[in-house]
């Protein structure tokens, strides 16, 4: 069955991913004094997939991340246990926190823990995992269809 696309969705829809995908970097990146986080960043990146979904199906997902579900969910998973295993190393608990601060010559002092790296692991996981529900929603569909 041959379903017409809302031109007003495919007008609205490119802006807006745009948008939710940079506040999903933010909620990442805010996570650590404020709400939000991985988790949170990524359910926000997960609802733009979802925008794009409606808007074009499966291969506009497939567009608009450049990896494979399976490489995003791998990386995140990988990051977030190097997170949890590296203080191991120096001796210390598994995901014991550590303070980095760094004085950059614009910037000015830039502070950050342990946690930001664990947080984007987080938010490739709940990203990689949104995508892989999508795509394989999206091939049902096809298969539907042909």
């Amino acid at each position: 069955m041959k379903v017409d696309r809302s031109v007003i969705l495919g007008v609205s829809v490119g802006p807006l991913v745009h948008i939710a995908l940079l506040f999903s970097v933010f909620l990442l990146f805010a996570g650590h004094n404020a709400p939000g986080g991985g988790f949170v960043g990524g359910l926000v990146a997960g609802a733009a997939l979802i925008l794009r979904f409606v808007d074009g199906g499966a291969k506009a997902v497939e567009r608009t991340v450049a990896f494979a579900p399976q490489q995003v969910l791998g990386a995140g998973l990988l990051i977030a246990l190097a997170t949890g295993i590296a203080p191991w190393l120096s001796g210390g608990d598994f995901l014991e926190s550590a303070k980095l601060s760094l004085d950059v010559p614009v910037i000015g002092t830039m502070k950050t823990t342990s946690a930001l790296p664990f947080d984007i692991g987080v938010y490739l996981v709940v990203v990689g995992l949104m995508q892989f529900v999508l795509l394989t929603l999206g091939a049902e569909d096809e298969e539907d269809a042909g």
